[in-house]
Parts: C-alpha cells; structure tokens; sequence
C-alpha cells in the first residue's frame, strides 16, 4: 500500500493504493491507454478486483480483540464457565412479580420502541441503496405546448405557420453500470448498519432489563430498610418513656432523657429519607416500564429482597464477542466503513453508463403515435474525473482514517467489556462476604440492645450504654438490609456486562406474556408495542 500502509492490525486485504496516485494522470493520450492504467495500476489490484467479486476496495474480514483467556475468579468454586441463565437472569432470581415487570417493560418501554424505529430507518436505507444497482433514471414525460411565432423574425420561411401545436410522450432512462463495485459496496454498508441498528436495539434492551431489576431491587431493598426504621422508632418511642418518667421524678435526670430523645429523632428522621427514595425509585420503574409516575404499592405488593444463588454461570471471556450487542454493533460500524472505503476507490475509475429515451412528438394528437412521430437515442457512454487534483486519493484517506477509528472503538470497547464483567463479578463475589458480616454485626448489635434495654428496665446501669448501643443499631442494621440488597444488584450487574437479556425477543410472540404483577393488562401506549417492529433473526 506504499506510503498509505495501514498501521496496527490488519483486518483488511488492500492492496495497490500507492497505484492510486497514478490514476491522477493528465487529459492528454489515448483513452486505450488510460484505461490501460486503471487496470495496471489502479487502487485494487486485478487479482484483488475478480476475487472480491468484481468491486474495487478492501475486503474486510472482522478485526482482531483483546480477549482474556479466563476470569480472574475463574478459581472460585462459586464462577461456573457454563452460559447456564445468562439469557433469562431475572429467573435465577425465583421473583415472579420481577418477571412480569421484565416481561411488561419489554412490551412498552418507549427507549426500545425508538430503536425499534431505527431498525426500520436502516431498513429503508438499505432499501434504496440497493435499488441503485437498477437503472437509477427512469422517467416518463408527456406534454402539450402551443407556440405563437413572431412574423418578423428571421428565416421566417422554417415556420410558414405563425401558431401551431405540439403533442408528446416519451420515456428516458440512464443506467450507470456498477462495473466497479460502488453500489454493491453502498449495499455492503447498508446491511452492516442495518446488522448494527439491530446491535443498538439489542443494548438498549439489555440495559432496559438490567435497568428493570436493579430499580425492583432497591425498592425491595428500600422496603425493608423502611421496615427497620419504623420499628426503630417504635421500639425508641417504648424505652423514651422510662427516662421521661424518671427526668420528671427528678430533674437530675435530664442527659439520659435528652440522650433518648435524640435517638428517637435520628430514627424518625430516616423514615422519610428513605420513603424520598422508595417513591424516587418507583418513579424510575414507571418510566421504564412506559407509564405516567403512579403509586405501585399495590402492583407490587409485599415481598423480601430476592434472595440470588451463591453461584453464577459466566462462561468465557470470548463469548462476550457474539453475545454482547455493544460488542457486535461496534464491529458492525467498522464493517460499514470498510464497505465506504471502496465506494471512494471507486471514483477513480469511469463510471460507465447506457443512456436512452425515446418518444413520439406531433402537431396533432391523432397523429401521435404514428411510426413517423417516433424518435429516440440510445448508446453508452463514461464520465472520469481525470484531473482531481488529490481530491480522491485524500477521500479514500480519509475513508480509510475513519475505518481505523472504528476499529479502534471496537477494540476498546471489548476492553471495556472485560472490564466490566471482571468489575461485576468481583462485586458479586465479595459484597457475599461483606452482606453476612454485616448481617451478623446487626444481629450482634440487636441482641447487646435488648439485653441492655433489660438490664436498664431493672435499674442495674444507667442510660448511656442504651443510647449508645440504640445509635449504632440504627445504623449497623440500615447498613445490613443495603449490603443485602447489594448483592442480587451485583448479580444483575454481571448478567448486564455480559451482555444477557436481548434473547427475549427471540421467543415466539405468545411466549411473552405483556401482564402486570397483579394478573393484569397494564395501560398500553398508542402506537403500537416494541414487538410490533419486525427485527432480524440473530445470526
């Protein structure tokens, strides 16, 4: 490739570019002899032009990734290299309330609907390119016209008649043969950008459902969070009354009160705090499921933080290649931009074209369609664009800049997704560990508690080891019932990096059940479900 060679990987076959330089030759000679040169020295070498089906241009072959060869956790009894329920991860969790949101938010979420739109774009784009391939010019034209001619113009004599008429029909048509490729490679561009737009849709609903269970989470999470608060406060609001009691037996006794009043206050102060977040929370899951913010306390009904299996099925770092839609729909870009690479070459070639029209014109209409009314051209014809000054071989740079750019991003984004799922995972894996900690530490603090509000019922020790021991169970068993939560969360978290949860649309429309968690239809938005927009089948 001369001078232009390709740095880093090489994904593509591409070879005689320094030959582009040559087809900046100048008008002078024969056209045998430029068309000598196009063959000889051209972009695309003759060999490269018949392998790759008579199209000018690189052939593109998919890039090569950074790719792990195991987890790091892979040695953890609790990391299965099975693909195991990576396609229906909300089920792992035994939630039947979260599979019918799953299943509901699916059928009306607005953000899917848009990229549903989106694949019917790329369909119609890709539609058009190929009817490029077919005479691009075919038109029909008729028309009637009466011409009045001035009686002192000269040769008078061509047209005895001052006023006469004229009647006609034709038809035209111009056909540019894609002799090097250009449309084909416009085609080649338009099903990777429809692959893609199909990729897109795939991330979307992937971050839908994730999106879906973490906010059911946290309201479950929320829910028991409020649980404790509020029998917190109870429980304060029993033991203030003896201190109270005792204050107004003597005032003396004024600093156990006071201590006892203001860990009542700090546990009522969290009740609200966390209904702000409950009712935030069910906000979010509204939006997503596409409806108007509502109370969803009775949809949703009364249930624990699911409870998720210690073990999770990952697979191998490879699969996120074919499984992840963000993966698939970067390399998919890089794709189309190898396909534009080519439709630039192509300028440096003639475009080589078939021209016609014919028609019938007459003064009268009755005679319009005689064999004397007819008349008509036809024959070939090229238009090259010799003298460009650069201009070509710079757009093909610049074609070629842009493919390596995206190929680039798709190898970052691999990276990114290792990442991801290496993140998720350990998350997962530890915050097992730090949930049955602080389960034993609130338990620990909840029993010191009781034993001390006892010892303080019979007068054995004053107030302060009882405010003390209240403070930090607020906040030993707030911190526990999130550490609780957190790990279902985490297990979406790792289910969402490795890319699970598109495979819905893959089931048979009956198989996907648009009922609420109560049994019921919910509202449908108009215009129609997300299903409702056709979509590739997976390759």
């Amino acid at each position: 490739m001369g001078s232009h060679r390709r740095r880093g990987p090489i994904v593509v076959d591409r070879t005689g570019l320094a030959g582009c330089r040559a087809a900046r030759f100048k008008a002078s000679g024969s056209l045998t002899f430029a068309l000598a040169l196009v063959v000889l020295s051209g972009c695309t070498t003759f060999s490269d032009y018949v392998h790759d089906n008579f199209k000018v241009g690189p052939k593109y072959a998919r890039p090569p990734a950074p790719v792990a060869e195991h987890w790091i956790e892979t040695a953890d009894q609790r990391v299965r290299q099975d693909n195991g329920e990576i396609n229906e991860w909300w089920t792992v969790l035994h939630d039947p309330v979260l599979n019918d949101l799953i299943q509901s938010a699916y059928r009306q979420n607005l953000t899917l609907r848009e990229a549903g739109f989106r694949i019917l774009e790329a369909r119609a784009t890709r539609a058009i390119a190929v009817g490029e391939i077919f005479p691009q010019t075919q038109v029909s034209n008729g028309g009637y016209s009466s011409t009045g001619v001035s009686e002192n113009v000269a040769n008078r004599i061509a047209t005895p008649e001052r006023w006469f008429s004229n009647w006609s029909y034709g038809f035209g048509m111009a056909w540019e043969l894609d002799f090097w490729g250009r449309f084909r490679r416009a085609v080649d561009a338009a099903d990777a950008e429809l692959n893609a737009s199909v990729e897109g849709y795939d991330d979307v609903l992937v971050t839908l459902l994730a999106d879906v269970g973490t906010n059911y989470v946290e309201i479950r999470t929320l829910d028991r969070r409020l649980e404790l608060a509020r029998a917190n406060v109870q429980l304060f609001t029993q033991i203030l009354a003896i201190p109270e009691a005792r204050f107004k037996a003597d005032e003396k006794n004024r600093v156990p009160w006071d201590l006892a009043r203001a860990n009542l206050a700090q546990a009522e102060a969290l009740v609200p705090q966390l209904e702000i977040a409950r009712r935030q929370a069910e906000n979010r899951l509204c939006i997503l499921l596409g409806l108007p913010p509502r109370d969803l306390q009775q949809q949703l009904g009364h249930a624990p933080i699911p409870s998720p299996p210690l073990a999770v099925a990952v697979g191998i770092p490879a699969d996120l290649l074919r499984r992840r839609p963000d993966v698939r729909r970067a390399e998919r870009e890089a794709a189309a931009q190898s396909a534009r690479i080519g439709i630039a070459e192509a300028d440096f070639y003639p475009q080589i074209s078939l021209v016609g029209t014919f028609g019938w014109s007459s003064e009268e209409i009755t005679n319009l369609f005689d064999e004397k009314s007819f008349h008509g051209t036809v024959g070939p014809g090229f238009q090259w664009n010799v003298l460009n000054y650069g201009r070509i071989l710079n757009n093909v740079r610049l074609q070629d800049a842009r493919f390596q750019e995206l190929v680039t991003r798709y190898q970052q984004t691999v990276l990114n997704a290792g990442g991801d799922v290496e993140n998720a995972l350990v998350t997962f894996l530890k915050s097992q560990e730090r949930a049955r900690a602080l389960a034993a530490s609130a338990d620990a603090w909840r029993d010191g508690t009781m034993l001390l509000i006892a010892q303080y019922r019979g007068e054995l020790i004053d107030f302060v080891p009882v405010g003390y021991f209240e403070q930090n169970l607020i906040l030993q068993q707030d911190e526990a019932a999130q550490a609780q939560g957190e790990v279902p969360q985490a297990l979406i978290a790792v289910y969402r990096a490795l890319g699970g949860g598109w495979q819905i649309r893959t089931q048979p429309a009956g198989a996907v059940a648009a009922t609420g968690a109560a049994g019921q239809s919910p509202p449908k938005p108009p215009g129609g479900a997300p299903a409702d927009v056709p979509l590739l089948p997976k390759p």
